[in-house]
């Protein structure tokens, strides 16, 4: 699987799971990530409760369910590397863009870039290989 084309052409809905130090988990609905590599990934988030878990324990989950019938998708199992408060960086990359005022309003955006540890399939399990 090559990530960039996957998820360039594919439509679907996803969803961060984080916890933090103790293990309380936590989901949240975020859209297709910004593929930067062949295992790297970034998604724009503002300072809400995933990405405080992520201060805490590094490790997330995303789940990407494909649009269309069935339930097809993969799941990523990843690692924060880092991340960025660059704002031009970060507008540059926003694919929604709202008022400056309501974008203030709600608060800070981060760019956080994970390395991608393992893929699998939505169901089943079966490992998927990254090109």
């Amino acid at each position: 699987m090559n990530l960039e084309t996957y998820f360039s052409e594919i439509k679907g809905i996803g969803v961060m799971a984080t916890s933090d130090k103790n293990g309380v988990v936590d989901t949240a609905i975020y859209s297709r990530p910004h593929v930067q590599g062949k295992d790297e990934l970034a998604f724009i988030m503002r300072d809400r409760l995933t990405h405080k878990n992520l201060q805490e324990n590094n490790h997330a989950s995303y789940l990407f369910l494909e649009d269309g019938q069935g339930y097809s998708g993969v799941r990523l199992f990843l690692s924060k590397i880092d991340e960025s408060s660059d704002q031009e960086l970060i507008s540059s990359l926003s694919r929604r863009h709202s008022s400056p005022e309501n974008d203030k309003q709600q608060g800070e955006k981060f760019l956080v870039r994970f390395r991608v540890e393992r893929v699998l399939t939505l169901v089943g399990g079966n490992d998927v290989i990254i090109e």
